[in-house]
Parts: C-alpha cells; structure tokens; sequence
C-alpha cells in the first residue's frame, strides 16, 4: 500500500490497520487498487470512515463525488446513506470506474450510484441546469487539482445551507506549506485553501487527515 499520509508509517499503519474499522469488502478494494500505478490517488480508510460518518451525522441523502478513481470513496459515502439516499459520483475513466462497479454492486449499492462518466463541471453545470441549486447535502472534490476552484463553486451553488464541502488534497504532501513549490497543481491547491479560509459563504477548516482534507460547511443564507 502506498504511504497516504504525512504521518510516520508506523501512525499511518495504526489508523488504517488498527482503528479504522473497513468492511472485508472495502479492504479487498484498497487492496486490489494498491496494485495498479495509480494508487496513491486512493483515499485512505481513516478518510473513508470520517466521511461516512460526517454523513450519517448530517443526515444526508443527496451527495456529489468529483473524482470516483475504483470508487473507495463512493462505498464509503453510499454504504453511510440511508436506503433512498443517491450518490452522483463524476469521472472521466471508463477502466478504473470499472473496478468500482464491481465492487459497488457486491455491496448492493448499485442503485444508490448514479455513475455519470465525462467532464465533471459539465456534469455539474447540468445539475444546475436541471434545478439542482441548494439542494444537495454533501460533495467531495478529489479531481483534477487545477480545476479545484471551479469544482468548488460549482459545489457551493449545488449545495444546500448547511451542507459540507470536503476537498482532498489539500496538504498536496506538504508541498503548499513549501514557498518552492509553486508548480500549477500545488499553486491551485494553495489558492483554493487561501480562498476557503477566507469566504464569507462559508465556515472551514483544514484537517491532517490523510493528505490533508478541508473542509467547508455552506452558510445560512449563502
């Protein structure tokens, strides 16, 4: 399994095999998805379980994913959804939603996945189109890092007041924290961070959760 996180292997270790509590069926897609190329964009199961829970604690039912990949993260919010809840999960990769699919109807979850494959913001621009504004309770943004911005408020006009935001990424390694790293992905993670801290439409916070995830709850009346 590729390292997730800032913290030491041994901490990192402990959260995910000790504390982290995954169903055999997640495991087996974290595991199968360690071996591809790619894995160090898969979410670890300490952020699986704070999503779901944040979830379960907002009692969601409507919930956005820009960035499926083999589709952990999408498990982990569906499984926490109640049995009329609906996930819109947006990717552009037939080959590793593929993997997800397979996965998702082990679960029986096929019928809370709505798989919508193609440019995430035009996706996001026909929600909006089709009256979606404000009316859903939960989105996490783990896509193409240059686009993070435009990805976020696209989020905070489909969300509802009070709903969350949840960006991955947002520590990028430790790079934003670094005034070297200025390459377009760090540069676009540093200044949505920026951005986030200071919007008045909403509360936020940064947790070293994984690769760092920030998170943002819609204001009343934004």
């Amino acid at each position: 399994m590729s390292k997730r996180s800032l913290v030491s292997e041994a901490v990192e270790h402990y959260a995910f095999e000790v504390i982290a509590r995954e169903t055999p069926l997640q495991k087996r897609l974290r595991e199968e998805t360690a071996r591809l190329p790619e894995a160090q964009m898969q979410i670890g199961p300490d952020q699986g379980a704070l999503m779901a829970m944040l979830v379960r604690l907002i009692g969601a039912r409507r919930t956005l994913e820009v960035g499926t990949f083999t589709g952990y993260s999408a498990l982990a919010v569906a499984t926490a959804l109640p049995e009329d809840g609906k996930l819109i999960a947006c990717d552009v990769s037939e080959e590793w939603t593929r993997i997800a699919r397979r996965y998702w109807e082990q679960a029986g979850l096929l019928g809370r996945i709505d798989l919508r494959l193609g440019p995430a913001l035009a996706t996001l621009a026909g929600l909006l189109r089709d009256g979606g504004a404000d009316s859903f309770d939960f989105a996490f943004i783990d896509a193409d890092k240059e686009e993070y911005d435009a990805y976020y408020e696209s989020c905070l006009k489909l969300i509802r007041p009070g709903g969350l935001i949840l960006v991955d990424n947002a520590l990028w390694s430790g790079a934003v924290a670094d005034p070297t790293k200025n390459d377009p992905e760090t540069a676009a993670i540093r200044a949505l961070n920026a951005k986030i801290r200071d919007d008045v439409r909403v509360e936020a916070c940064l947790l070293t959760v994984g690769d760092g995830v920030m998170l943002a709850r819609k204001r009343p009346g934004r």
